[in-house]
């Protein structure tokens, strides 16, 4: 039971302070339409003025640690108060936290020294990371504490990527890219696996496939083998094209056991099943290309990580809130606006900008413009149809 007691000073919260979904899912779907716009223009014309950064450098940190973990943090701090019972972040220290996220988003764009900026950033990290864990030590269930190493792991590179810029340390920004793309399809599949099978299952009154740890460990362990091969990319190269392989073929046989096909009628749980379906399919692509079994396989290689980060990510981030907005905001859930049209459009522009510009790359600029406008309808759509919940209190009346 929460220990929501006295409503009338919840009802003095303003309502976009009352969970932490509210700001995050809002302002971070606001901020990934601004900056993938902002980034097709440097991508068409070259570095912005004003932009204290190398314009490559922002757009992928920013939608790393700028428009994916502020979903992240909204999602954590709105599961928490589900799974410990106790009252989740709120009012202004909520708005504390959303204030430290929104500052290295527009100090980029200063003066400011660098190392304060990615100081910044860590303390929201390490805040966000404070707030789950000790309502989860709090409650006993210890077995939440898994996002605790979650959010090291990104201070310590956030601040790498920082000092790439300044080439400080032993590797290139690209390495903390592409361990941060490996972070985030670990969190995916690791939530993916609880939340997905349970979804489909309820909805469609079958029972929930049984968890098999071997196969959850066999999926999820070639992520964190491929995360710390990011930083050792000579020994990344000679083994890592084999663990992705792996990895594929073990995402794949899990997400088969989710029942996948029996998902066609319904956008919320179909959109689900279809985002998550880029890990494997991009991991296989990618590992075949890297085993030079595709022609121009580094090229190939590459843009597969669009049909992740797009596809993946982006995707399950889009279903992810719009589902959680429609339960947490006193909603029924399969009752709300129907969101097929954003869903198509995301999985379509991670396959433009994957698929498209590996095996087309003399039509690059055109693809990634149409990979970048549906990017922008989808999470546009997200917007105008959930925005105002995000900004009104509960339809039920309830707390949160």
């Amino acid at each position: 039971m929460l220990n929501i007691t006295d409503k009338s000073a919840e009802d003095k919260i303003i309502p976009v302070l009352r969970l932490g979904f509210r700001p995050f899912f809002l302002f971070g779907s606001v901020y990934s339409v601004i900056a993938i716009g902002i980034w097709v223009y440097a991508f068409q014309h070259g570095q912005p003025a004003q932009l204290r950064v190398p314009a490559l450098w922002w757009h992928v940190h920013e939608m790393f640690f700028g428009f994916a973990m502020a979903i992240v943090a909204g999602f954590l701090l709105t599961a928490v108060q589900n799974w410990t019972g106790v009252n989740g972040t709120k009012d202004k220290w909520l708005g504390v936290l959303v204030t430290l996220w929104m500052l290295p988003r527009v100090l980029l764009w200063t003066d400011v020294p660098l190392w304060l900026t990615s100081s910044i950033e860590a303390l929201f990290l390490a805040l966000v990371a404070y707030e789950i864990s000790f309502r989860v030590v709090k409650a006993k269930g210890y077995r939440n504490l898994i996002f605790l190493p979650f959010f090291v792991l990104a201070i310590v590179a956030n601040y790498a990527s920082y000092a790439t810029i300044k080439g400080m340390p032993p590797f290139p920004s690209i390495a903390v890219w592409q361990a941060m793309l490996w972070w985030f399809v670990l969190l995916i599949s690791i939530m993916g696996g609880r939340v997905i099978p349970f979804f489909t299952a309820r909805r469609f009154n079958f029972e929930k496939a049984n968890t098999l740890l071997w196969l959850d460990a066999a999926a999820n362990v070639p992520l964190v083998m491929l995360f710390a091969l990011s930083f050792f990319p000579l020994t990344s190269e000679q083994v890592s094209p084999a663990i992705m392989l792996f990895a594929a073929v073990m995402q794949l046989a899990r997400w088969l056991r989710w029942k996948p096909w029996t998902t066609l009628k319904e956008p919320l749980v179909w959109s689900l099943h279809l985002t998550y379906a880029c890990i494997p399919s991009g991991l296989l692509i990618k590992a075949l290309a890297e085993l030079n079994w595709i022609p121009n396989g580094l090229f190939v290689s590459h843009n597969m990580l669009h049909v992740i980060a797009i596809g993946a990510i982006g995707g399950l981030i889009l279903s992810m809130i719009s589902r959680v907005t429609m339960g947490h905001t006193g909603r029924m859930i399969y009752q709300g606006p129907n969101m097929w049209l954003a869903f198509a459009a995301i999985v379509f522009a991670a396959f433009v900008r994957g698929f498209g510009v590996a095996f087309w790359p003399q039509h690059m600029l055109l693809m990634v413009d149409i990979a970048a406008a549906l990017w922008i309808i989808a999470f546009t759509l997200f917007i105008l149809k959930f925005g105002a919940m995000l900004l009104r209190p509960r339809a039920d009346g309830h707390p949160g």
